[in-house]
């Protein structure tokens, strides 16, 4: 009898593993895929020798996650790498030299770059980069009493606007352009509330730390982790597959690593309709399409200093994302899409052979789109980098159908885990006080389709897990699985579990 299932090994369904066993539970891990990792697996998707991250590449919310910071992960070969700055955002103009916006740990660096918004830059963020931890914390963690209630609030009272109504601060370009392609990495139209607190967030990130890469691929993430849960006596199964609740083992707890949908279906016996109908409204959002290049050298940036940044915002002015964004939640697929682009092998040189370098972008589309976007992202690039397109040694490209293929808690190529907007931000994947628990008492979900939401960091496992050990010290030690196969075979049979 094992204390804890969990089912999918993505850097939540790991976090949650590793507290489980460093609790001092007994641990096994159910993978479907052959490899772990979830959203942070690596692979030559081009040519030999070319190492590239098949979704999650660059990392702020990982090395600043408050859970993983109190792990031992680099003594399980674990090391964040960074640039010279965490963003660049390069910009039309006359100027050819320093046309773009850089990004970097100082916040008097970042604000000379913004010019008459200087000044309004240093008011928003230097409340928060004081202790920028402890607003994470607070940030990170379900709705609750918080630690730091003043920070918070005062965070708050910006994070409730939308980007664009928080951009209006700004009077010049260059600081709204920022702030605007930060606010983008929420897949949310940018005059949607909360919009801002992506883009504040993300602002206070780069000034907490340098945005980084796992040296050798973010693979080196879950191996990390996946180290560290069997140095505590935890297992890890892959290719073994849970389509339904007689697929699992007996343990005592189940958490589940997955989008609701997969949730309902597999633990359907033991959760009443009505759970089962709030978690099918759970909306996922659009999703991405994605290139994944092999290139002859470094990109050609206009701005030379856009190569020292480990991720780079195209897309231009505020109103130009903004545009692009409300396009793709109207259906469509934008001519100019804001486009998301990281360069891993200019920070870590194992990524690709001497003097060569991978490239990877990807922009937001309508969920389920299977149009092949590789000339509209490449003209963005063009845009900023002339001549781009002659270094191009090997492409590989994933459509939104790809993404649902590869991972199904990927529906329809969403890869948050769903919707963060002001109806689901707090309530994910429906609104109960505890987020991570069901109406069963055994069964637990752990994904990014609860708070905090999406990004590489661990947060979802790490309080699904306190969730799931306060029920198991008030649970007597039981044979889970087997109710479980008692309620499927009753229920396929037309009669209600409840039947004596």
């Amino acid at each position: 009898m094992t204390d804890a299932i969990v089912v999918g090994s993505g850097p939540n369904g790991l976090s949650a593993a590793v507290a489980l066993a460093r609790a001092g539970a007994s641990v096994r891990v159910l993978e479907a895929a052959p490899e772990i990792g979830g959203g942070t697996r690596s692979a030559s998707l081009t040519l030999p020798g070319f190492i590239h991250d098949v979704c999650a590449a660059v990392h702020p919310t990982g090395v600043l996650s408050p859970y993983w910071q109190t792990l031992p992960l680099r003594e399980h070969g674990l090391e964040w790498v960074t640039g010279a700055a965490s963003v660049a955002h390069p910009l039309d103009g006359a100027r050819t030299e320093e046309s773009a916006v850089l990004l970097t740990r100082s916040v008097d660096a970042t604000a000379e770059e913004l010019g008459v918004d200087a000044r309004a830059y240093r008011d928003l963020v230097a409340p928060f980069v004081g202790d920028p931890h402890a607003l994470l914390a607070d940030a990170m963690a379900p709705l609750g009493i918080p630690d730091h209630p003043l920070l918070l609030a005062r965070f708050g009272l910006h994070a409730v606007r939308s980007a664009e109504g928080l951009a209006r601060r700004f009077r010049g370009p260059r600081a709204r352009a920022l702030l605007a392609g930060c606010a983008a990495h929420s897949i949310l139209p940018l005059d949607r509330a909360f919009t801002g607190a992506m883009g504040l967030m993300f602002l206070v990130t780069a000034h907490a730390t340098d945005w980084p890469v796992a040296r050798g691929g973010s693979a080196a993430i879950a191996e990390a982790l996946a180290g560290l849960l069997r140095a505590h006596g935890g297992s890890i199964e892959t290719n073994v597959r849970v389509r339904h609740a007689v697929d699992l083992p007996p343990a005592r707890v189940v958490l589940f690593d997955t989008d609701p949908a997969q949730l309902a279906r597999i633990a359907a016996p033991l959760l009443p309709e009505r759970y089962l109908h709030r978690l099918a409204r759970f909306r996922y959002g659009p999703g991405v399409f994605k290139i994944d290049w092999a290139l002859a050298g470094s990109i050609p940036w206009r701005d030379s200093r856009c190569n020292g940044a480990s991720t780079v915002h195209l897309g231009g002015t505020l109103e130009e994302i903004a545009a692009g964004e409300a396009a793709v939640w109207r259906g469509e697929h934008p001519e100019k899409p804001y486009v998301l682009l990281c360069q891993q092998s200019e920070l870590d040189p194992t990524r690709a052979p001497a003097e060569q370098h991978t490239g990877y972008a990807y922009c937001h589309v309508p969920a389920g789109s299977d149009v092949d976007l590789t000339s509209v992202i490449e003209a963005q690039v063009e845009r900023f980098a002339p001549g781009f397109r002659d270094l191009v040694l090997a492409r590989h490209v994933m459509r939104a159908t790809d993404f649902a293929a590869h991972n199904p808690n990927y529906v329809g190529g969403a890869i948050t885990g769903g919707v963060a907007d002001a109806t689901q931000l707090f309530t994910r994947p429906v609104a109960r006080l505890d987020p991570y628990a069901t109406p069963s008492p055994r069964v637990f979900l752990c994904s990014a389709s609860t708070p905090p939401g999406g990004g590489v960091h661990g947060m979802c496992g790490y309080h699904a897990a306190q969730s799931a050990l306060r029920r198991l010290d008030d649970q007597p030690i039981a044979p889970f699985v087997a109710r479980l196969s008692d309620r499927g075979r009753i229920r396929s049979r037309g009669v209600s579990p409840d039947a004596p």
